[in-house]
């Protein structure tokens, strides 16, 4: 099923049992935030309060801040299905030969053409634009403040549309927004990401940029604006693919921009290139407040809005949290595409733990010498995976997602003389231990087995491995005795 909006997927929620309402009065200042951690620390439901001092929009959070809500919202029974319709869809190609040709040209065309289908439908209106207000007062909005010693109320969940001057393609990404006034926010939007692009480009024209914040879409469409989608595809496509059903995109009323027609609240206005504010401090993803620097001034000249509202936020912080899980799909989503452009890739995990921009885990079919260092030189050269600060490598047969053996390979298998591939180079804006901002070290780990064509001087041994038919005993003799079977039970 596709959702077209956010209240269409509020409402299944609720039918499933997956939506909690929350009626008492719940600040938008600290304590949405309490609450929010506690449901997602205990795989809780999605949250909607719908009495929030101070607004008559009700909030709602922890939306995907489940691996089951993800799936649901695609019309997917895991992600692992969402991967394998992005993987078909990559590896399409010409195929080889006349026998070929008829064998595959049916299901291409089929593919191709759903593709195509989904491209995103222009309309004239939609609900988003029910109710128009000039005079803008975001203090009428329930924005939140998270953490104490945030800098202000901060719009955390928003898809922020902007456009290449150069080319008219919209970008959107999902940029936190500090609130400074009653129409004015701060515009975080870190040096790497597209939409800092598309800023540099207004600069350089001496022109104002447009800008639209959409704040509460369907879930398809969220998913595609922190998705790292390649530049040059349209994400209102891929959130059109993701949920099997285009998007409708109606004109801004006020900028040259597309906006989704089933949003619940847009805010459009421009940046000045000329203007900068300090923003921050803020409680990151990091587990720490990142520190205050100046961003762009987003000015809000008009806002538009359906009749009845919701205001969709989100919760950063210290793992476990909303983006950790969203962050989890992600990888899974686009293993696929890492795979096309290395294709020996076998499985990558990159941990919660690590925040997925700090360790990365790889397995790979090794092939020649040094093939774990060509790995890791290509990664770094990958979109966001080019924030990594520690990259592991290992043989196809590990599981990446097994900590415990994955460490058991580094410590025995990798020697710090030989197996460390130190680099330098870009680091995400928020990382806290470089002691130039954007700029830090890294560090690569072979922790593959060696060879001799790897110019390893001695016999790599023979790794220890039980005896099949010993195996099988085994299991029969479990089987066949109910006391053992009770005691060997795999404890929860």
């Amino acid at each position: 099923m596709a959702f077209r909006s956010l209240g269409e997927f509020l409402d299944a929620l609720d039918a499933r049992g997956d939506l909690a309402r929350v009626k008492a009065p719940v600040s938008r200042d600290l304590e949405i935030t309490e609450v929010t951690q506690r449901a997602i620390r205990s795989d809780g439901p999605a949250l909607l309060f719908e009495n929030v001092p101070g607004s008559t929009v009700p909030v709602v959070t922890n939306l995907l801040g489940s691996p089951r809500r993800i799936a649901f919202a695609v019309g997917a029974t895991d992600i692992g299905e969402v991967a394998d319709r992005i993987g078909k869809l990559v590896h399409l190609r010409p195929p080889a030969g006349l026998v070929g040709a008829m064998k595959d040209l049916g299901g291409t065309i089929d593919l191709l053409q759903t593709v195509r289908s989904l491209a995103p439908k222009r309309v004239r209106s939609g609900p988003c634009q029910e109710v128009e207000e000039e005079h803008v007062n975001l203090d009428a909005l329930p924005i939140l403040k998270c953490w104490p010693h945030d800098g202000g109320r901060t719009i955390t969940f928003p898809i922020v549309i902007t456009k290449d001057p150069d080319t008219g393609e919209s970008h959107t990404g999902i940029y936190r927004l500090q609130q400074y006034g009653p129409d004015t926010l701060g515009m975080h939007v870190q040096i790497h990401r597209i939409g800092a692009n598309n800023y540099r480009k207004w600069a350089a024209r001496g022109e104002k940029m447009p800008v639209a914040a959409v704040v509460g879409i369907d879930p398809a469409t969220l998913f595609s604006g922190l998705a790292p989608v390649p530049e040059g595809i349209s994400n209102f496509v891929f959130a059109g693919f993701l949920r099997s059903d285009p998007i409708e995109l109606v004109p801004a009323r006020s900028v040259d921009l597309e906006v989704p027609a089933q949003a619940e609240i847009v805010l459009e206005g421009y940046v000045d290139p000329t203007e900068r504010k300090v923003e921050g401090p803020f409680g990151d993803h990091t587990g720490y407040y990142s520190a205050p620097e100046p961003f762009p001034v987003f000015h809000v000249t008009r806002v538009t809005r359906r009749e009845r509202p919701y205001y969709l936020g989100t919760v950063t912080g210290k793992p476990p949290t909303e983006d950790a899980v969203l962050g989890k799909a992600v990888e899974r989503v686009f293993l696929p595409v890492i795979r096309l452009v290395l294709p020996e890739l076998v499985d990558m995990n990159l941990p919660v733990e690590g925040l997925f921009i700090n360790v990365g885990i790889v397995s790979i079919r090794k092939q020649y010498p040094d093939h774990a260092r060509k790995v890791m030189h290509a990664l770094w050269g990958l979109g966001q995976i080019m924030f990594v600060r520690y990259l592991i490598v290992v043989d196809a047969d590990v599981d990446v997602h097994d900590l415990h053996e994955v460490l058991y390979r580094v410590g025995l298998q990798a020697d710090p003389e030989r197996d460390l591939e130190l680099s330098h180079g870009p680091v995400d804006q928020l990382s806290i231990s470089n002691p130039v901002p954007n700029l830090g070290a890294k560090v690569g780990i072979d922790a593959t087995r060696k060879r001799p064509e790897d110019g390893f001087p001695r016999p790599w041994p023979e790794e220890i491995r039980s005896d099949p038919a010993a195996v099988a005993a085994a299991e029969k003799a479990i089987r066949e005795d109910p006391a053992l079977a009770r005691l060997l039970r795999p404890k929860p």
